[in-house]
């Protein structure tokens, strides 16, 4: 486009230009719009077709790993965000393995 050529325009003709051009822009929208709800419509009577439904793997339950010594009802298998009773505990200077469901069990059998 030859930009030089509108240099030379006063303002009043690059208003009309400009009106001009938003016109053109607005109808060519119109109808890129209308083109694009109408598949959108085709698309949405294809979801009319019934759809398979997916059924998730059953998953073996997973056990809990940490207990709590104050609550032995609480419980942490380990995966997720770490359970409340459990962060103030590791900012104390505690480790995880201390709260080892195992651990405990097998430190009862070598005292006893």
């Amino acid at each position: 486009m030859n930009t030089e050529h509108l240099h030379s325009l006063s303002l009043d003709e690059l208003w009309i230009i400009h009106q001009q051009v938003t016109a053109s822009l607005t109808q060519k929208i119109l109808v890129q719009k209308a083109r694009l709800e109408e598949r959108l419509h085709m698309i949405g009577s294809a979801d009319e077709v019934p759809r398979f439904d997916r059924k998730r793997r059953p998953y073996p339950p997973v056990r809990p790993k940490y207990r709590n010594p104050k609550n032995p009802a609480e419980t942490w298998s380990g995966r997720g965000r770490l359970p409340r009773w459990l962060r103030p505990q590791l900012r104390g200077g505690r480790k995880l393995d201390d709260f080892l469901i195992e651990q405990a069990s097998v430190q009862k059998r070598q005292t006893s």
